[in-house]
């Protein structure tokens, strides 16, 4: 049974990790028959949002023990990750990516990633694992490796940035991935375009089956 590491930003898209997307990711990778882990930084969050007012609040939240709301408890500090264990790492989206996993929703071309998200990724490419990202995660990706061909689907000034670091950006529609078989890695735009929840369950089951084929 091939296993899925599958990292998370916290709980909630306007602060942490994407409610749909998480679930969607953990539910394909079942569907396809793989076991997963779920993993997140111990961290202070960025910004803490009021999901219905759209506000944010003076008040300190934990992206790992966000993190465990979404994994039902079943989750692992992202430092205990080992490549060596897992046959893909995989990344939903959320602003949590942008602001936890990395500062590129404050600091934009100026971005620096979580050290522990960076170990994560370069362990994984090195060692030849497949590597997966939704929505705006793919930005991270760029960043660390500075190279390969992602997609965010079709948003310019996210394109120009990512190609910016050295990667290559190819548009999409909702539920397509882009494969960079090279590179081994695997991207879907998701929320990044006017999706539905539908557009989120296709996009992630045909990203986690892209990846699946390519482990055979």
């Amino acid at each position: 049974m091939k296993k899925f590491a599958i990292v998370l930003s916290g709980c909630g898209v306007q602060d942490g990790a994407e409610i749909h997307e998480s679930i969607m990711a953990m539910l394909a990778v079942d569907m396809a028959g793989c076991s997963y882990q779920l993993f997140a930084p111990d961290v202070e969050q960025f910004r803490v949002v009021n999901h219905l007012t759209g506000e944010k609040v003076s008040e300190k939240r934990n992206v790992l023990v966000e993190s465990a709301r979404i994994a039902r408890g079943n989750i692992k500090p992202l430092g205990e990750y080992r490549a060596a264990d897992y046959d893909a790492l995989l990344f939903p989206g959320g602003f949590g990516a942008a602001l936890n996993l990395s500062t590129y929703g404050s600091d934009g071309q100026r971005m620096k990633v979580n050290p522990e998200v960076e170990r994560a990724v370069k362990k994984a490419y090195d060692q030849k694992k497949m590597i997966g990202a939704m929505c705006i995660a793919p930005v991270a990706i760029a960043k660390i490796l500075g190279k390969g061909v992602l997609t965010i689907g079709s948003d310019r000034g996210t394109a120009a940035d990512i190609e910016s670091f050295g990667a290559k950006h190819e548009n999409s529609g909702k539920g397509e991935v882009v494969v960079d078989a090279n590179n081994r890695l695997f991207t879907t735009p998701c929320y990044m375009l006017n999706s539905t929840i539908k557009d989120i369950f296709e996009g992630a089951t045909n990203l986690v089956a892209q990846m699946v084929n390519a482990m055979r």
